[in-house]
């Protein structure tokens, strides 16, 4: 019984393994993956054809943005400078150093000019300390600010460094992957032509896909779409199988998102399909997956990108939650 038990657990396990790698064997392979830009790890707007959220990116050549990069320099601007007339540091310790050397003369009898005593010695101090203030005053003022010109960048005003280095970033910015970038453009307008363009590619990609034609993947995908769909395709082929998609159908699409990122343009077309998904081994077209004579259908999200106006091209699949 318990050999029994534990065979039964050996194949729930398997299934849930070995299961979804099968049955998701059509490009993408049920998996979120690709780019869009410095939107990549926010989720699309739901639509109607997918009234849910979408499943986070779960690979993609965009590294996520990273808060934590700017939090140093962010501390360092907000620490107060330390107060007093002479803002601490170096013009603290001048002055110190200058009173307690008047102080000690006058306790020892003689003050700054060695000769005065009383009263007289005491306002002559004073005036002695009001003149070398101003003078640290104004050579502490010229140290900052030929430290503020060192401190901004090449062809900047030194006024607009702690903008440049500190300040909020213009159009609602964002840090990411190490770099700075729009967290999204503004919208494009999506006209009737580029839909077409897109169902063009659904059964375009999944033409390429069934022939295993990579170099004709690569015309229509980014290279890093093309990477994960090599990756998908060999791991079927060590396992001796193939996958084909045919009468690939788009039943119900529309568009989550549109909009621009400098040269780039990208469009998140949320879109319900209906295909004959089968997967077969490759030694004798034995079906292991699928029924060719009854499409199933698939609701996914596809993002296409296209840069100067050029043609689409593929660059993520997100799968709905």
């Amino acid at each position: 019984m318990r050999r029994t038990a534990s065979f039964l657990s050996a194949l729930a396990v398997a299934a849930l393994v070995l299961g979804p790698t099968v049955a998701d064997a059509r490009p993408g392979g049920g998996v979120s993956a690709g780019s869009r830009g410095s939107r990549t790890f926010s989720a699309p707007p739901s639509t109607s054809t997918a009234p849910g959220t979408a499943r986070p990116m779960e690979r993609s050549m965009t590294e996520p943005s990273r808060p934590g990069m700017g939090a140093p320099m962010a501390g360092a601007a907000a620490q107060p400078a330390r107060g007093g007339l002479f803002g601490g540091g170096f013009g603290a310790g001048l002055m110190g150093g200058l009173i307690g050397a008047g102080i000690g003369g006058l306790l020892f009898g003689h003050g700054f000019t060695g000769g005065l005593g009383g009263f007289a010695s005491f306002l002559g101090f004073l005036l002695q300390i009001a003149l070398l203030a101003g003078l640290a005053w104004l050579v502490i003022g010229f140290f900052r600010r030929r430290q503020q010109a060192q401190m901004a960048p090449a062809g900047m005003p030194p006024g607009m460094a702690r903008e440049a280095m500190g300040g909020p970033l213009q159009n609602g910015g964002r840090a990411l992957g190490g770099g700075v970038s729009p967290a999204g453009g503004p919208p494009v307008a999506v006209q009737p032509t580029d839909y077409e363009a897109f169902e063009r590619l659904l059964k375009e990609v999944n033409g390429a896909w069934s022939r295993q034609d990579l170099a004709g993947l690569q015309r229509i995908c980014t290279p890093e779409m093309v990477s994960y769909f090599n990756e998908q395709l060999t791991e079927l082929a060590s396992r001796g199988l193939r996958n084909e998609t045919a009468d690939v159908r788009l039943v119900q699409g529309d568009l989550a998102e549109a909009w621009r990122e400098g040269r780039r343009e990208y469009a998140t077309v949320a879109m319900r399909v209906s295909m004959v998904d089968v997967t077969r081994r490759t030694a004798d077209g034995a079906v292991v997956e699928g029924d060719p004579s009854r499409p199933s259908e698939a609701t996914e999200l596809w993002t296409f990108l296209r840069t100067d106006g050029g043609p689409w091209m593929l660059s993520a699949i997100q799968q709905t939650a």
